[in-house]
């Protein structure tokens, strides 16, 4: 049975939805930012490890909570502000990264949001540290159409085929 989700559902630092943490996320860019969640995607439970980008060393570390297999590579879908972020259905996205500090320093939590949808709510500060933006990461086997949808179309698309080889058969 599913149960309905509230409203409004808010994500904590450190909670059971968090996939990790990057210090000092620094570069900011897209590329790097999509770097740190790919390799904390396929660290262990508990582990660590240094992301090297140019002069910078960012250390990220995976939290203990268990996913069962993470849905991989992260792909950068969406950047955005503030502390609401709409999540669409569930699977549309698979991950979220929120960067807390300013240029040169603070942390990125990382939450893992494939089985969440609508929506949700981010801290405004963590660590001691304002919010400055976060990302959203889709992954391959994400989003897909509703089922009945899908069946529709195909009929639809199956029967046009058949008309139109009766009407072109001489």
């Amino acid at each position: 049975m599913r149960w309905p989700m509230p409203a409004t559902f808010n994500l904590t630092i450190g909670d059971n939805h968090e996939l990790g943490q990057a210090q000092p996320p620094t570069p900011e860019g897209d590329a790097a930012i999509t770097q740190y969640v790919n390799f904390m995607i396929g660290l262990s439970r508990g582990g660590s490890g240094q992301v090297i980008i140019g002069p910078h060393t960012i250390v990220v570390t995976r939290s203990m909570n268990d996913f069962g297999s993470l849905p991989s590579p992260a792909t950068l879908a969406l950047r955005g502000t503030g502390t609401t972020v709409n999540l669409g259905t569930q699977g549309t996205y698979a991950y979220l990264f929120a960067h807390y500090g300013g240029p040169g320093g603070g942390f990125a939590e990382v939450w893992y949001v494939g089985n969440l949808n609508g929506s949700i709510s981010i801290p405004a500060t963590g660590l001691g540290h304002g919010l400055s933006g976060w990302a959203l990461f889709t992954a391959p086997g994400g989003a897909v159409p509703d089922g009945g949808t899908t069946v529709m179309l195909l009929g639809a698309a199956l029967g046009a085929l058949g008309m139109a080889r009766r009407f072109l058969k001489i």
